[in-house]
């Protein structure tokens, strides 16, 4: 598998994508993942931005609505094309453009103060090439921060167990090592079933810890920080189906800083 699959998958899933997103169907993203990681992040006010895999833009959009000044990359010409009409519709200031984290040649060396990517990572073909161009891309002292499934839970066929309450009592998962990419197909769990639209159907790469963490140490990061967010009490009340996530993390947080010579 390989990016031309990954990028048919999301220009497929683009317009539906966008519409359920919008309309706040993607709870584990509003409720948990974003609590998160804009708190782990920081504030980027003022700072240039590069949002690696952003999809139809709608962090890329908080992003800037918070200070700071973007620019979104996607594989997926459709999610850019609609990146692009919000950004028509009500202006931020976003640059969007169509390209791989993996080759982002049409920017210029040390061009970016920051670069943050939300649970992309894990769909990109070539990751340790996308480390190496958000090294090339930061400016000495640059941040990085992006959150991805984690790699040590979250298998498309990992199974919860529940007692006879329906209580989570664990996870169980299948063999971590030697993982292949495979493609999978899903749609919002919060989405009304009459909701229109086919489930997506997507490329996602299993990676394992060491390969995350590696190619940051390799190419010039020093890594700073990493979460593994617990959703809130209020967040599990307002989707029960996050109280798992209590006992087992969906999301890891990584935060690394170029260094400065």
């Amino acid at each position: 598998m390989n990016d031309d699959q990954v990028r048919r998958g999301w220009d497929e899933a683009a317009g539906s994508w966008a519409r359920m997103v919008r309309a706040g169907y993607d709870t584990y993203r509003l409720l948990y993942n974003n609590p998160a990681f804009f708190e782990f992040v920081g504030d980027l006010e003022g700072q240039l931005v590069l949002d690696a895999g952003c999809g139809e833009g709608y962090n890329t959009r908080l992003f800037a609505q918070a200070g700071a000044r973007m620019v979104g990359v996607d594989l997926a010409p459709q999610m850019i094309g609609e990146a692009r009409a919000e950004e028509e519709r009500e202006p931020l200031g976003i640059r969007y453009e169509v390209a791989s984290v993996s080759d982002l040649r049409m920017f210029s060396d040390a061009s970016f103060d920051a670069v943050v990517s939300t649970m992309a990572l894990m769909d990109c073909d070539d990751y340790e090439g996308a480390v190496r161009e958000f090294s090339r891309v930061l400016r000495p002292g640059g941040l990085l921060a992006f959150n991805i499934c984690h790699p040590c839970f979250i298998f498309s066929d990992s199974q919860w167990e529940y007692d006879q309450q329906g209580r989570v009592l664990g996870l169980r998962i299948p063999p971590y090592f030697d993982r292949k990419p495979q493609g999978i197909s899903w749609r919002f769990g919060a989405a009304p079933p009459e909701e229109p639209g086919e489930p997506f159907n997507v490329v996602y790469f299993y990676r394992t810890l060491c390969e995350y963490l590696n190619p940051l140490c390799e190419n010039g990061f020093r890594l700073e920080r990493v979460l593994e967010p617990r959703p809130s009490e209020e967040a599990c009340q307002s989707d029960p189906r996050l109280r798992k996530h209590q006992l087992i993390p969906q999301t890891l947080c990584i935060r690394a800083r170029r260094h400065a010579t």
